[in-house]
């Protein structure tokens, strides 16, 4: 039977990811109280790495909330690429990191499930870095987190948390489209207003 918490934590969480989707600066203090819901529910599911994941989120929320709003000389933040650099160093990293924390987890607590559960830990964490760049990778990575995630969850009994993972795969795939589609919006206006300003500029 799904818990007022864990209903509560996926109705907040629900509306971050659809606001992220959107690329809607209100994304982040929705996920925030999210986070923190989901890190209560987590904890008595005795999922440790995905407790220290929403402490993560709660964090990077308020640093991705300012960063959005403020991150590039007082402007807003635009939707770029990672870059083929960056993310050949992340998935080594992760996969790593993965093993080491799984590792952990497996001989020093109780944990369920540690190094799958790890596994999502390591790499939201990745997506959610990522997503506080507003860089477009952010998106086919919580398809990986998403797809890892749906199995863990239902093994718990967490199925409502299970289902809205489920959407969350189906968002990112649309995300990640939409996201593609406004960044080639933005350079496209932004080559306008350079050319526009050089114009300006130039003796007649």
């Amino acid at each position: 039977m799904t818990s007022p918490l864990e209903l509560a934590a996926n109705i907040f969480t629900a509306v971050a990811i659809l606001l992220a989707g959107r690329n809607n600066v209100h994304t982040w203090w929705t996920g925030i109280v999210g986070c923190t819901l989901f890190g209560l529910l987590f904890m008595g599911a005795q999922l440790y790495a995905d407790v220290v994941l929403q402490a993560f989120f709660v964090v990077t929320g308020m640093l991705g909330w300012w960063r959005w709003l403020h991150g590039k000389g007082g402007a807003p933040l635009p939707i770029t690429h990672a870059g083929w650099r960056t993310m050949a160093w992340m998935a080594p990293v992760g996969l790593i990191a993965t093993g080491a924390y799984g590792a952990g987890l497996h001989f020093y607590t109780n944990a369920y499930a540690p190094f799958i559960d790890s596994a999502v830990l390591v790499f939201s964490v990745i997506a959610q870095l990522l997503m506080m760049g507003r860089r477009i990778e952010s998106w086919p990575v919580w398809l990986l987190v998403n797809t890892i995630a749906v199995p863990l969850y239902f093994s718990r009994g967490l199925y409502l948390t299970a289902f809205l993972y489920m959407c969350f795969w189906v968002n990112a795939i649309v995300s990640w489209i939409w996201w593609r589609k406004l960044a080639k919006q933005e350079q496209v206006a932004a080559q306008a207003s350079s050319e526009a300003y050089a114009a300006a500029g130039s003796p007649p």
